[in-house]
């Protein structure tokens, strides 16, 4: 999908700014399997056993609790907490390259689930253009287009498909302004409300607008399954994040972090993108497609073929250097973000479904959504997160797991997403 390839050198140099000072600066009981969330089933994903409500014009409609998700409980005394890998995609959407239906199948074959940010316009047929008036722009403006017909129902098709499996759909907001004039650095809370509600709009309308009346409902109410995005660029993610504590969103995933453990900001999980080696380099990357380019063939999309294969090698062992140094050490959630492109040959999405092969069946792995991410992290004990954020990057306990989350846990508090009940 048609990604924003212009994204401004300025951000694109801060962001190798950050990553460069950023860089100068035992297993679990076999019993441990249950208390840290079932592995999902597999097979063809099947609509949830409840009635069917549609939803406005039936693009949506309610269909009853998302299957295949696993129930967060929280740490036993002595446990070793499970490694979660969040693989994530910015403007997600079907088009010819089939990247979409393909991580799909990634997925399913390596027991993971993923995050799908969904570009709301991608929903939205060109004809229809101006019915977006994305703030502090001209209507029918945007930065990586609009969609055709066949694009939205192939999009639509995999969006359903994705959310059965256990999927999340969050929102990469609609026209990807940034680096600009009036960009999403420039705007309001106000304006990140704006742009919410048109994102919404065009996921609850797409069949109105596009008179696929035929063609089968998206499975879920996107009021209630909306709860995170990731900006543009990671612009504008201050305004943004009041705005979203308003909205009722759960957590946010625009900014830059260190390999530590999440804490809340403006009462959202900060659920960021992370630094990890960048082998050949003594600074460190951010865990994302386009930064990992922008450092090897700068802003060119397809750079020196002789060195794309390297280019996604060196992507893929640094994301699974991060990996391990997390694995062995503090056990941080290591975030992903990545777009559906096909950036120096395709090689950097070679390099996901090496990274998907190599960690996600592997022993205290659990490769989930953000939304799985949150509902654990919302089920712990808040003393076993401040223990945990006491680790530093890739710093194991000294005196092992067993005796440093050996204390008795408090009661999870009442109406926690997921807590289980407390056992005597």
């Amino acid at each position: 999908m048609a990604v924003t390839q212009r994204i401004a050198a300025g951000v694109a140099l801060a962001m190798a700014c950050a990553t460069a000072l950023a860089g100068c600066a035992g297993g679990a009981p076999a019993s441990q399997e249950g208390a840290l969330g079932a592995k999902k089933a597999s097979g063809a994903p099947a609509a949830p056993r409840t009635a069917v409500r549609s939803i406005g014009d039936g693009s949506t409609s309610y269909t009853g609790a998302q299957p295949h998700l696993p129930r967060p409980e929280r740490l036993k005394p002595g446990w070793k907490p499970p490694q979660f890998v969040v693989f994530s995609w910015d403007g997600a959407g079907e088009d010819s390259q089939r990247l979409f239906s393909h991580f799909r199948k990634l997925s399913k074959a390596n027991k993971a689930t993923m995050t799908y940010f969904l570009s709301g316009v991608y929903l939205l047929p060109e004809d229809k253009r101006d019915l977006y008036r994305p703030p502090q722009h001209s209507p029918g403006s945007s930065e990586i287009g609009f969609n055709d017909r066949q694009g939205i129902e192939d999009t639509v098709e995999q969006l359903r498909g994705a959310w059965l499996e256990g999927n999340e759909i969050g929102t990469h907001f609609n026209g990807h302004f940034c680096g600009t004039e009036g960009g999403v650095g420039q705007w309001s809370a106000a304006d990140w409300k704006n742009e919410i509600a048109q994102a919404k709009s065009f996921v609850k309308s797409w069949r109105t607008n596009t008179g696929l009346t035929g063609t089968a409902s998206l499975p879920f109410d996107y009021d209630k399954e909306l709860i995170g995005a990731r900006t543009p660029c990671l612009e504008g993610r201050r305004n943004f994040m009041k705005a979203a504590h308003e909205l009722g969103f759960r957590y946010d995933t625009s900014g830059v972090n260190n390999q530590l453990w999440p804490k809340k900001q403006e009462g959202l999980w900060d659920l960021s993108m992370q630094l990890v080696p960048f082998p050949g380099h003594s600074y460190e990357q951010l865990t994302m497609d386009y930064n990992f380019m922008v450092n090897q063939s700068g802003t060119r999309t397809q750079g020196d073929q002789d060195k794309q294969v390297f280019w996604g090698d060196q992507m893929r062992d640094g994301l699974l250097q991060g990996f391990q140094r997390a694995y062995d050490g503090n056990r941080a959630p290591l975030i992903i973000g990545n777009h559906f492109e096909s950036w120096n040959g395709g090689n950097y999405m070679r390099a996901i479904d090496e990274v998907v092969e190599r960690v996600c069946t592997k022993a205290d792995v659990r490769c989930v959504s953000f939304r799985q991410l949150a509902d654990w992290l919302d089920a712990q004990d808040p003393a076993t997160l401040d223990r945990l954020r006491g680790l530093g990057v890739g710093e194991a306990p000294k005196q092992g797991w067993e005796s440093f989350l050996a204390a008795r846990p408090a009661p999870a508090p009442k109406g926690v997403p997921g807590a289980p009940a407390v056992k005597p």
